[in-house]
Order: C-alpha cells, then sequence, then structure tokens
C-alpha cells in the first residue's frame, strides 16, 4: 500500500509527556507548551487528564491549564478521563473531547488502576452514553498492545478484542499504544493489520514508545499498511513508570522530519516545533530527547 499523503500528528506531550515528570511543572509552563505547540501548525494537542490528583500530582491543575491555553480553530485539544467522575470534571472545564483508555494485558490493568479489563470497559458505559448525549467526540487508547512489564507477551486476540470494545462503544479513532515500547516493526506491522481486519484504518492510530529504539520504525511500517494519525510528544517526553528503562514517546520533531522527508504533509512547521522541543527541555532541566533537535544544536 502506497504512504498516506498527509498524516494528522497527535501531540500526547502535555499529558503523556509530562505526568511522569517528577518534578512539579509549573501551571504557566504547561500552558505557555501547548500554546507553542498549537502556534506550530498540530492540530491534536492532548492537553491534560483529568485524573485524582492523588494519583497523578503533576496533572492537578488541569481545570486552571484547560482555562488558561489559547485555543486556535481548528485545532482540538482531547483530555483524558478515566471514569465517569473525571469526565464530569472535564465537561464543567469546558472540554469537546475526551480520552479513555484501557489496557489489552489483563496484568497490567490490575497493576495499573486495580481492576480487570472488564471492569475498565465497563466503567467507561456511563462516560460514552454521557459524550453521546452532550456531543463530546471521545478517543480511545489501547496500552500494552506489543508487550507487558508483568506478563510478557499479550496475545493479538486480547489487542484486537479490547480495541473493538472500544470502538463499539461509540470512541471515533482508537490509538494503539506500545506502552514501554519493546516492539519491533514486524510485530508492529502485524499487530495494526490484525486490528484493522476489524476496525476500519481510517480510525486507527498509532502511539509508540522509544525504550529500544524502535519508534521511528515501528510508525513507518505502520504507516506502508495504511494508518494516517500518529501520536508522539515533543522533545521525546514521557514513558511508564511501569518499565525500566523506558525512554519516553517517540518524539514529534523526529516523526514529523521523517515524515517530511517521505514527503508526506503535515501541516505542522518543523522549525517552530524545534524552538518548543528545545525550551521544554530547558524548562524540565534535562537533555531533549529528540535526535532531530540535538542534530541541529551540533550543526
Amino acid at each position: 500500500m502506497a504512504l498516506p499523503a498527509r498524516v494528522r500528528i497527535v501531540e500526547v506531550g502535555p499529558r503523556d509527556g509530562l505526568q511522569n515528570e517528577a518534578t512539579p511543572v509549573p501551571t504557566a509552563s504547561k500552558i505557555a507548551l501547548i500554546d507553542r505547540l498549537s502556534a506550530s501548525g498540530l492540530q491534536a494537542i492532548e492537553a491534560t487528564s483529568f485524573v485524582s490528583p492523588k494519583w497523578v500530582p503533576q496533572l492537578a491543575d488541569a481545570a486552571e491549564v484547560y482555562a488558561g491555553i489559547r485555543r486556535r480553530p481548528g485545532v482540538r485539544y482531547p483530555v483524558l478521563v478515566p471514569n465517569e467522575q473525571g469526565y464530569e470534571r472535564a465537561l464543567a472545564a469546558g472540554v469537546e473531547e475526551v480520552a479513555v483508555f484501557a489496557a489489552a494485558s489483563e496484568a497490567f490493568s490490575r497493576k495499573n488502576i486495580n481492576a480487570t479489563i472488564a471492569e475498565s470497559l465497563e466503567r467507561f458505559e456511563p462516560v460514552l452514553a454521557r459524550a453521546r448525549e452532550d456531543g463530546i467526540a471521545v478517543r480511545g487508547y489501547v496500552s500494552t498492545v506489543l508487550g507487558c512489564p508483568y506478563q510478557g507477551e499479550v496475545p493479538l486476540a486480547d489487542v484486537v478484542r479490547v480495541a473493538t470494545t472500544l470502538h463499539g462503544m461509540g470512541c471515533y479513532e482508537v490509538s494503539l499504544g506500545d506502552t514501554i515500547g519493546v516492539g519491533t516493526p514486524g510485530k508492529a506491522r502485524k499487530m495494526l493489520q490484525a486490528v484493522a481486519g476489524e476496525i476500519p484504518m481510517g480510525a486507527l492510530a498509532v502511539h509508540f514508545h522509544d525504550t529500544y529504539g524502535q519508534g521511528l520504525a515501528n510508525v513507518l511500517a505502520c504507516l506502508e499498511k495504511g494508518v494516517a494519525v500518529v501520536d508522539a510528544a515533543v522533545s521525546g517526553t514521557g514513558g511508564c513508570p511501569y518499565a525500566k528503562g523506558a525512554s519516553g514517546n517517540v518524539a514529534t520533531e523526529d516523526v514529523v522530519y521523517m515524515l517530511h522527508g517521505l514527503g508526506i504533509d503535515t501541516g505542522i512547521d518543523l522549525d517552530s516545533l524545534v524552538d518548543t522541543g528545545r525550551w521544554l527541555a530547558a524548562q524540565l532541566g534535562r537533555a531533549t530527547g529528540s535526535k532531530v533537535t540535538r542534530a541541529r544544536a551540533a550543526a
């Protein structure tokens, strides 16, 4: 299959990228990050998560962040919600799109949220029902699609089952996430094809972590099979707290550089994105996780 002519990047840095940061990131910096990302041409930026502050202290300021960003026309600002209570908080903040998540690994689900996969999906039924009534779009995430830190291999049938359940419940798009970054291109391609056998490719996205340096290769393998939506985090931020050595999401700058090199349109200004990634790394007090930004700094 030919590569897609255009790819939509879903920027997850402000949420997935920052949620595991040990040092508190000021609310003003989070708002500035999202505004910078908006200015770079990104059309989907996951702004924050309305989870319990007890579980994710870094995102305790979700309502303040959402209220403070300058929303640009044509840009979506989804937020993650773990349950109906989180949905109600998000709705009160004025959100127009939410995201829900479930693991493909039973062991990961129990360790991460203390619930079985079936129980986690049941929690989202009222959220999806409310969202339909409220006219709120819902995106779904499936985590651990290529491996789990507790059970190891994750059967493809489980990935397909969870993804199709979320799609059937009303998620307009389902993002398939290699949470601990252990996947390789062949496995990523096989996983995507299995899910695409049940869900239209146009309703699927991929989400790779770069723990073993396979992120870009996995993205390309899936692009070759027709996926046209890719999650990424500016400066390669993020990582899974349950996976030793996890080095964060595939960097948005690196994905965009590759896509532009392939002649694929993204609508994103790479120079602006690199500047934002460099700025974020300075805010966090460490080197960027983007190879593109490092190379440009050395040039």
